[in-house]
């Protein structure tokens, strides 16, 4: 969080004039964006589509760490988890509002790290920044951040549409954000607090992208509407492959099947497993952050959608009587347990 230049204390512009510096220059890119950043409120329009909202909160401390996670890259990801939300839903994210808690520690450039972030984020994936709330905190810096996006009415993707015999399919690669944050706090213990200290990432460049830098899969989502293909079911993996799979199953009133040596897993995940003594499909299935998507398909797209570049189908949905289960590589079967993170755990 350390800056060399110059700082500029908050209080010296107060609230307006921050808000005043950190959105200026803002212009809106989607047509339903009436009005955004300088009014009591945003005025967005969608007059044939679903509105779709999501809402995401980053508490210091609980779900970053400022030793080694770049202002710029936090409002990067607070922004990118937020679209991913509604990829998930087979929408297109095209506004957001942020909130922050601010405590007296930070300064001025610090908050303009941190819009850096963001507004790159708004720039790549063409989703405009419309309004939001600053205050102050006691504790530390808090993001509050709200996405608007929209949807065709039957192009809508919820958790509840799997159907007995449906694909279970992942994109990209699991485990990669939860081993880049294994490795990222064990370099911070490692270097006991000291400035000087040179972390070793080498060959593990990957893991600390994943971690730092993640990107909500519009790719995929592209790729289906062009291949004229709606999911049964869809959602994102925040918080491990097998604690949202079981939120489909459950929503679905349905089982499933999946298969340990189907898991995508890159290789640096593997070499960092094995350097911490961890089970790889431990670490696919429960680390969280690959805000990957995870979605079913019917039976007889299983040619099409095998094509597909970055989709891996890794089972399928099953009857509700027959549960929910990991098939081993030596074929035996274990119970899928939710075991990412639990924001509520003590």
């Amino acid at each position: 969080m350390e800056l060399q230049e110059k700082q500029t204390e908050i209080s010296s512009l107060g609230e307006f004039g921050l808000i005043d510096r950190i959105t200026s220059g803002i212009t809106p890119v989607n047509a339903s964006t009436l009005k955004g950043v300088g009014d009591d409120s945003a005025v967005v329009r969608y007059p044939d589509t679903d509105t779709l909202v999501s809402t995401d909160l980053l508490v210091e401390g609980v779900h970053f760490d400022l030793t080694y996670v770049p202002l710029k890259h936090l409002g990067y990801k607070a922004a990118v988890v937020n679209f991913s939300d509604i990829y998930a839903m087979n929408g297109t994210p095209r506004q957001i509002t942020v909130g922050l808690a601010i405590s007296s520690r930070f300064t001025v450039e610090h908050i303009e790290q941190l819009y850096a972030g963001i507004r790159l984020a708004c720039e790549i994936y063409g989703v405009d920044l419309v309004g939001g709330d600053t205050t102050a905190s006691r504790s530390g810096l808090v993001i509050s951040i709200t996405c608007i996006g929209d949807a065709k009415a039957d192009k809508v993707v919820y958790r509840s549409g799997a159907k007995d015999t449906d694909l279970i399919c992942v994109t990209g690669d699991l485990g990669a954000a939860y081993m880049g944050l294994q490795l990222l706090e064990r370099e911070k213990r490692v270097s006991n607090g000291d400035k000087d200290f040179i972390p070793k990432f080498e060959g593990k460049e990957y893991l600390i992208e994943r971690q730092l830098k993640p990107e909500a899969r519009r790719d995929i989502i592209q790729k289906l509407a062009e291949a004229g293909i709606v999911p049964t079911s869809m959602m994102d993996i925040s918080d491990g492959l097998s604690s949202e799979l079981l939120h489909i199953c459950k929503a679905s009133d349905k089982g499933c099947r999946i298969y340990e040596e189907r898991l995508p897993i890159d290789y640096q995940t593997a070499v960092m497993a094995e350097e911490i003594n961890m089970n790889l499909a431990t670490a696919a299935l429960n680390g969280g952050e690959d805000y990957e998507l995870l979605f079913t398909v019917p039976l007889h797209l299983h040619e099409q959608i095998s094509k597909m570049d970055g989709v891996k189908v890794i089972g399928h949905i099953t009857k509700p009587e027959l549960g929910c289960a990991l098939v081993t590589r030596d074929g035996n079967e274990m119970e899928l347990k939710a075991q990412g993170f639990n924001h509520m755990s003590k």
